[in-house]
């Protein structure tokens, strides 16, 4: 039993012996019936905030969801925190987002205001039993998403819940159940009452998972695509077919560190070629893409002319885009984006030589060109770079030869 999944429990049973329901809740009882392993628990219960925190004590509680019912209870060192929530039935949802108002109730009825019915089961972890109002066990073993009840009232009340079918159906490769897609298909261009930064949070997840074609699909199918994507990029949508055969063909290989960076850069090249700077700037502030997943994405897609064609230039030219980072992630957008380059074969081949032959210690640094008399300035870089390339293409083989060329050149 791992700590996470002990905590819970202790946090479960404390609760009953206490005489209260209490059982684990949504996400943690879909992945557990599935085989998955769940990240964290939910604990709901007939307790009222004020009770949770009577029974667990104020110093290892948080009151931060208490408008909601939830009391977040802390666990042991390095254990993620448990957030133990009231059952409660929802008031109306003007803002598209969150209730304007919570009653508390049992069971049943909470199990009614979730979303879909894979996510509305309860599991007594005491009792090792499944509790389900909702027919998740059903969806379960057909695969299939379901909103609870009438699905355009439960995407009435929260907008990105049509993100979230999308991204389950993708991740976990069921169907979206017929009712529940029209719903969203309906209200697509409804998305962006939901803020930028949880749009752009589903995307990525989507993204980053090994099912990232079916994301894209179930984007496209949803009519969601078009929608959260910023109004530059509308205009390719032409291209959206042949860039989904590209996405069809992309491998993501094991020395990759970036696939999320990966997916995009295959997906949105063609508006991301057409005007760089101004297309990512528009994406990180339409899916609030993180400094360093934007400046990835934009090298990736900068990288592609010289390295799909990397046969045809010095090595000095390729070498200084091999080493970086997303080197791998470019290469890998580029066999799926120009499946018939002749450059990457001999980058990956490049890839796998020892780091002091792919990336030597240069031969001078600036105090070298100091000690020749040069004075600090832009004829430093100058130099500099052309030894680097000398050293690279194997025109200069020694620290000597460099600084005798320096010598005589300067």
């Amino acid at each position: 039993m791992t700590t996470a999944r002990k905590f819970a429990f202790e946090v479960t049973a404390k609760l009953q012996s206490a005489g209260f329901t209490a059982l684990w809740a949504g996400g943690c009882v879909r992945d557990d019936l599935l085989g998955i392993l769940p990240k964290d628990f939910d604990v709901a219960t007939n307790a009222t905030p004020d009770q949770i925190r009577s029974l667990f004590g104020h110093k290892r509680t948080l009151a931060i969801g208490a408008a909601f019912g939830v009391i977040t209870v802390l666990g042991p060192y390095k254990c993620s925190p448990i957030e133990v929530a009231t059952f409660r039935r929802d008031g109306g949802y003007s803002d598209g987002r969150r209730p304007d108002s919570i009653e508390f109730t049992d069971a049943k009825e909470d199990a009614l205001r979730r979303d879909f019915t894979i996510n509305g089961m309860f599991f007594d972890p005491v009792q090792k039993k499944v509790i389900d109002y909702v027919g998740g066990q059903a969806d379960l073993h057909a695969k299939r998403i379901r909103a609870i009840g009438d699905a355009e009232k439960r995407i009435d009340e929260d907008k990105l819940r049509m993100l979230r079918a999308a991204r389950f159906a993708a991740t976990y490769e069921f169907e979206i159940e017929s009712e529940t897609m029209k719903a969203i298909q309906n209200r697509a261009h409804e998305i962006n009452a939901v803020s930028h930064e949880r749009i752009g949070a589903e995307v990525l997840r989507m993204f980053a998972h090994r099912t990232f074609l079916s994301g894209f699909d179930f984007l496209i199918e949803t009519g969601l695509w078009n929608s959260i994507l910023p109004t530059e990029f509308q205009r390719f949508s032409q291209t959206w077919t042949q860039q989904r055969r590209a996405l069809q063909r992309l491998r993501i290989s094991s020395g990759n560190k970036n696939p999320t960076a990966t997916v995009i850069a295959v997906l949105l090249r063609p508006a991301l070629d057409d005007d760089p700077p101004m297309a990512l700037n528009r994406l990180q502030g339409s899916w609030k893409l993180s400094n360093d997943l934007s400046t990835s994405i934009g090298w990736i897609v900068k990288s592609i002319p010289i390295l799909a064609t990397a046969d045809q230039h010095r090595w000095s030219v390729v070498q200084r885009w091999l080493v970086h980072q997303d080197a791998e992630a470019a290469l890998d957008v580029i066999d799926a984006v120009q499946p018939d380059n002749k450059g990457v074969p001999s980058c990956r081949s490049n890839l796998l030589l020892p780091e002091n032959e792919l990336n030597p210690q240069p031969f001078l640094n600036g105090q070298d060109l100091i000690d020749l008399g040069i004075r600090p300035g832009p004829e430093f870089k100058t130099v500099l770079e052309k030894v680097r390339d000398d050293q690279l293409d194997g025109k200069l083989k020694t620290r000597e030869s460099a600084l005798e060329w320096v010598a005589r050149n300067r």
